[in-house]
């Protein structure tokens, strides 16, 4: 593959203007639409072939996702491209002034492994409902979707306007080299701040989709079988690989015995007495990474689970007991189908021991204590939350998805997507008919104290 003539025909194409056009944007939208429905079984097939994810995971965490982030575009495309007008200063009367939504040109989208369909394609939607032309890069630990997807692009799209980088990391190092007028990169947070940096070189600005430990806190007075069966499939769901998924669990002492025993039962019921043979759970995506994981287990700790099979990269569903904040499996961002319980002594002291840490991608409680959940809420500093719930902050596009600090810049999907790959520009319109003389020399007293009132 040719980088440097890639990235130099496809900004030509950015700045040829075509894609301003609205209709043409519908075009490729919809494009995407039939083509993710033509290849849908090729990339079911070449999902299971990278780490065994199932057909029913893959369509309700991957492709749903697109499809419905795809028809929102299509609804309220029109509407989000239109000027904006927003109110006039009395220092400018008479004037009309407005914001102008224009789309950056030439992006780069860096994807992930864990979700490769959706974490590749959800930003290219926005990116190309923006206006934008894009160049996707891949995770090459996904070698098969990575192809499927590759394939699927090529048959149906124009490369100036859309086109699939396969590759390892010497092809993401060679991108980050050139200039793009927009960088949208998901993974690692170590992997995000050399992305950063590369793009600080052009001075690129960037969305930074990243994760860290994003903590659940479970309250007496939560329904505990409902909270159980959630926290089992939030954390368990694509074996843990999931930026948002539970890292570990604060659970307050008068409960803990009896919830780890709810968990246990959970997993079994979620998914399976099995979960070797299970069809909807996958792999560890690969030897390196189920490595890593290995490392955090100590056996003293296993409270259910911890079976390793290396020659299948697999680690069943794993609970710890009795972890402390100073233990291996609490330096780092986990992800995978390890769960650590904590014991918290009270709701005060465990929010100190989360608000000391980097801010997480997600954060979770369970309480019927209405009063006491929207006081946590308003509280601590999160990308996103959920209430008697995991993971499902992410399906509704009416609100924005990103991290803070540590976790991730930015934010998309729906409205939020658009404006990510767009540059709101700032229009004033100014009449003729009247000229102010307060701006004018010579410059009085009386000038002075009526600016005062006019714009103190």
């Amino acid at each position: 593959m040719n980088i440097p003539l890639i990235i130099e025909t496809q900004r030509e194409r950015a700045f040829s203007g075509k894609l301003k056009s609205i209709e043409y944007r519908v075009h490729l939208l919809k494009q995407l639409k039939k083509a993710l429905q033509a290849h849908e079984e090729k990339l079911y097939a070449a999902i299971q072939k990278d780490f065994r994810k199932s057909k029913f995971d893959t369509y309700t965490t991957e492709l749903s996702l697109i499809y419905h982030e795809i028809d929102l575009c299509l609804r309220n495309i029109k509407r989000w491209s239109q000027p904006q007008r927003v109110r006039a200063d009395l220092a400018n009367f008479p004037s009309r002034q407005y914001l102008i939504p224009e789309p950056y040109g030439h992006c780069l989208i860096i994807a992930p492994w864990n979700y490769p369909i959706q974490l590749a394609l959800m930003p290219a939607v926005s990116a190309l409902a923006a206006g934008n032309v894009c160049l996707i890069k891949p995770s090459e630990l996904t070698p098969h979707t990575s192809r499927a997807l590759q394939e699927m692009i090529q048959n149906h799209f124009d490369s100036r306007e859309l086109i699939i980088a396969e590759g390892g990391v010497e092809v993401t190092q060679e991108l980050l080299k050139h200039r793009f007028d927009k960088i949208f990169f998901t993974g690692s947070t170590r992997v995000g701040k050399i992305v950063a940096l590369a793009a600080a070189t052009h001075l690129t600005p960037t969305t930074l989709e990243l994760g860290g430990k994003s903590p659940c806190i479970v309250m007496p007075d939560a329904d505990l079988d409902i909270s159980a069966k959630r926290i089992v499939w939030g954390k368990f769901l694509n074996a843990g690989q999931t930026c948002i998924a539970p890292d570990y669990l604060l659970v307050e002492d008068s409960i803990y015995d009896s919830f780890l025993s709810k968990l246990a039962e959970q997993i079994k019921i979620v998914v399976g007495p099995n979960p070797f043979e299970a069809e909807n759970y996958p792999r560890i995506i690969n030897s390196q990474h189920l490595g890593r994981l290995k490392k955090l287990l100590d056996p003293s700790k296993i409270y259910w689970g911890g079976e390793i099979r290396e020659s299948e990269n697999y680690l069943s569903p794993t609970l710890l007991k009795e972890v402390s904040f100073e233990n291996p499996v609490m330096q780092e961002e986990i992800f995978g189908p390890i769960l650590p319980v904590l014991r918290m002594k009270n709701l005060e002291t465990a929010l100190q021991q989360i608000q000391s840490r980097p801010k997480p991608l997600a954060f979770y409680l369970f309480t019927q204590n209405e009063k006491l959940a929207d006081q946590t809420l308003q509280q601590m500093s999160y990308g996103g939350a959920c209430l008697n719930e995991t993971l499902m902050q992410i399906t509704n596009p009416n609100m924005p998805f990103g991290g803070v600090g540590e976790s991730g810049q930015g934010n998309y999907h729906g409205k939020y997507g658009f404006q990510t790959f767009s540059h709101t520009k700032s229009v004033l319109k100014k009449g003729l008919r009247f000229e102010w003389p307060l701006r004018y020399i010579p410059y009085t007293a009386w000038k002075l104290k009526l600016i005062r009132m006019l714009m103190g």
